[in-house]
């Protein structure tokens, strides 16, 4: 890819406009792009625009925009039709984890846009490799994994699949930067790629933890909130070892590795809350009970918590030593 760095002369289509879509759009009209936003689904042709101005309002309240939301709002386009990502160079499904889905999505997609635009997915599962076999063209295949709130959260992966262009996804890591990131180019792919690997397995041993009695729920949370989520922010798992003494990890992983779950079946904790139609606070039926009232207060507040730790973690971005480091050289000067 040779296309200059500047949001504002590259268009982008957004497929899928649940919460995530939604969030994702908002991201990328605060980096300056026109954005096409594809409603597969009719409601969301009704939600998707009042929760971008949502986003949209409370990033201006808390600082993150320039200029007033309406602004940001003017290059957008929400539609129904396909046809209208013609001119998109970059375009993001975010549909559900179900390759049919997708596959009928890319054959959408394909069937408009040149072959040198590229075509991504916000897929936290399922293999890029196995995702771009269902298109015409997988080279400009690349998986771009987000999290929520996309528009606060500084995290994003970006996915080489077995035949997927590095270049291409060397330009798309460059732009990347422009939407406020901090990301990852993950150039061999593996399902779950590097963040849900991590997460999933601390996941795991937080449910046989529960399971075989040993704490409760509330237990594992606030050991997590007050430990890894004390840190985390800051430094990743292997500087967090350099800072705290790299020998006395080495002493207790060979000790505890053998007694770790390695259980492949889906814990019956979460399969009986699914199984009964809790979806967590959406929902107010999770791991914890909820009144309507609390669940919402809960929303609410976790959108608080994105825009204060944004906040906090833009003082420490990941070169924040290096900085230090050639602050003091010139002032040695």
């Amino acid at each position: 890819m040779n296309l200059p760095i500047i949001p504002e002369n590259i268009p982008v289509g957004v497929v899928g406009l649940g919460l995530m879509g939604c969030s994702i759009t908002t991201c990328l009209l605060m980096a300056g792009h026109p954005v096409v936003a594809v409603a597969p689904l009719p409601v969301d042709m009704e939600t998707a625009e009042p929760r971008i101005r949502e986003h949209l309002a409370k990033s201006f309240q808390e600082g993150l925009l320039t200029k007033e939301p309406a602004t940001y709002l003017e290059p957008l386009v929400i539609t129904e039709e396909y046809s209208l990502l013609k001119n998109c160079r970059v375009i993001m499904e975010c549909t559900v984890e179900n390759i049919a889905i997708k596959k009928a999505v890319y054959e959408r997609v394909e069937a408009v846009v040149a072959d040198d635009a590229i075509i991504t997915s916000n897929t936290s599962a399922i293999p890029i490799s196995l995702l771009q076999r269902e298109t015409r063209l997988p080279a400009r295949f690349l998986g771009l994994h987000w999290a929520e709130p996309s528009h606060t959260t500084r995290f994003l992966e970006i996915i080489c699949g077995d035949l997927s262009d590095v270049p291409t996804a060397e330009w798309l890591y460059e732009l990347s930067h422009q939407w406020g990131k901090e990301p990852t180019l993950v150039r061999k792919d593996i399902r779950g790629f590097i963040t849900n690997r991590l997460m999933y397995a601390m996941y795991r041993e937080a449910f046989n933890l529960v399971e075989k009695g040993y704490a409760t729920i509330e237990d594992v949370d606030r050991a997590c909130r007050n430990n890894a989520g004390y840190w985390m922010t800051l430094v990743g798992v292997f500087r967090w070892m350099d800072l705290t003494g790299v020998p006395a990890y080495h002493t207790v992983m060979k000790d505890l590795f053998p007694t770790l779950s390695n259980q492949t079946e889906v814990p019956q904790l979460i399969d009986a809350i699914v199984n009964a139609g809790g979806k967590g606070v959406l929902n107010a039926q999770g791991f914890y009970e909820y009144t309507p009232e609390e669940a919402e207060l809960w929303k609410q507040t976790y959108e608080e918590f994105s825009y204060d730790i944004r906040r906090l973690a833009l003082k420490y971005p990941a070169d924040v030593v290096q900085k230090k480091l050639a602050a003091r050289k010139a002032t040695e000067e």
